[in-house]
């Protein structure tokens, strides 16, 4: 399977029409049928349906996109790595992480990094602890920060302690509003959204006690910001770290912390032992040598 030819597929699928794909690749329609015919023969499926007017693509071509737009991805990052080699530092840097405070740690470190190399490109991705460690480990995500727990192991990292706070989130006319701090007693019956990860449940089951079991659920989110979309429409209370809710407007959701009071940690991690770009090689310099 050559790359060339996985370009072809993806252009095929993103304008569903061969002759449109076979303008946009400056080759001729039956030259691009032939080629994505003979990939559909080298894995022995079909990638297709021909039907109509549009291509459409079926299972088998969905998962080929799904892994095709990876290996391009890791494809383009060889080359940046590559040309970061040379003298002037160049090439992207990516970066997993979720929704916390400790993201302005991070805007710090990479506002000090692009003073010094201000032709490195920054790539972030946001997503669950889960999400980023797995591209981590397939080599498309080079820095994640995540909020422990997580698993550190095969991991060099920075920790941030004690950088965010947890939190409820409510409309600002809520009777909640009015208190300075949230107790489990406040939250017993309530609608609650919690976090999708159980290793952060974990946190909450603890805060809670024997209560956690008796709690209604409402939601799960994976990420801090549509779990506030629904609180704004009163359909549930977040519970949650602060992290980027901080920047919502007051006159839509409002927080207080939980009393007794939790603190979440973060770290910022990269693999061990990995033979970095020189670009991801001097931010990691950058991380290490960061003062809070």
């Amino acid at each position: 399977m050559e790359l060339r030819v996985l370009h072809y597929f993806l252009t095929v699928a993103k304008e569903q029409s061969f002759t449109k794909a076979a303008e946009q690749l400056h080759i001729t329609q039956p030259t691009l049928s032939r080629q994505l015919a003979a990939l559909e023969d080298e894995l022995g499926t079909r990638l297709f349906y021909r039907g109509g007017r549009n291509i459409t693509l079926t299972d088998d071509g969905l998962l080929l996109k799904r892994r095709a737009l990876e290996i391009i991805d890791l494809e383009d990052k060889i080359v940046d790595e590559i040309k970061g080699n040379e003298e002037v530092v160049e090439g992207v840097i990516t970066i997993g992480c979720g929704e916390f405070a400790a993201v302005e740690t991070l805007a710090k470190i990479i506002k000090s990094f692009k003073v010094k190399y201000p032709r490195v490109q920054i790539a972030l991705h946001t997503g669950t602890a889960d999400t980023i460690l797995e591209r981590m480990h397939r080599g498309l995500i080079d820095i994640g920060l995540f909020m422990e727990p997580v698993s550190k192991e095969n991991l060099e990292y920075l920790s941030i302690p004690q950088s965010d706070y947890w939190v409820v989130s409510m409309k600002p006319d809520d009777p909640l509003a009015q208190k300075e701090y949230i107790t489990k007693e406040d939250l017993r019956e309530l609608p609650l959204i919690l976090p999708e990860r159980l290793g952060v449940q974990s946190e909450l089951a603890n805060w809670f006690g024997k209560d956690f079991e008796k709690l209604n659920i409402s939601f799960t989110s994976n990420l801090g910001t549509n779990g506030g979309v629904m609180a704004a429409q009163g359909l549930g209370y977040p519970v949650s770290i602060q992290g980027a809710i901080q920047y919502w407007r007051q006159d839509l959701l409002v927080q207080r912390r939980l009393y007794p009071e939790i603190k979440a940690n973060t770290v910022i991690a990269w693999r061990r032992n990995i033979p970095y770009a020189k670009a991801v090689r001097l931010f990691i310099q950058e991380i290490n040598a960061f003062e809070a």
